[in-house]
């Protein structure tokens, strides 16, 4: 939808510590929202590389476009060969599977789950927000 994207990690470490943000925590979205890869590596393989180059905070894993949920499957690949680094879905997480894409992730991105409707465009609802963060917290114990 966007055409190609073109990723730089040393422009990213270079800005960071130009604007003096090097506490500024750094999530890098390695399964692409409305794109895929031109090449052919694995999932596995493009978690390792990116952690290896990049270093970041979190890795994030998406669905297909906002509000779509994130596959456990995914989650499960990368969270496997990234046992040391925090994994995020940062899609599609809502009350209703909160629990099982927790059971997975060490945390989420969540924006479309607190809007009205569940719509991306609309507003933040505040009861909305309270009612995903006490599933959030149920399903963490």
């Amino acid at each position: 939808d966007f055409g190609i994207w073109n990723t730089n990690l040393g422009a990213v470490a270079r800005h960071r510590m130009a604007i003096g943000g090097q506490n500024v925590r750094l999530l890098f979205n390695i399964v692409p929202e409305a794109a895929s890869y031109l090449g052919e590596r694995t999932l596995a393989d493009i978690a390792k590389s990116t952690v290896f180059n990049g270093e970041p905070d979190a890795i994030c894993v998406s669905g297909l476009t906002a509000g779509a949920e994130t596959s456990a499957d995914q989650l499960r690949i990368v969270k496997d060969v990234l046992p040391n680094t925090p994994v995020f879905a940062n899609t599609g997480v809502r009350v209703s599977n909160v629990k099982e894409q927790l059971s997975v992730a060490d945390g989420a991105v969540v924006g479309t789950a607190f809007k009205r409707d569940g719509h991306v465009w609309n507003e933040v609802q505040v009861a909305r927000v309270r009612e995903f963060m006490a599933a959030a917290r149920d399903a963490r114990g």
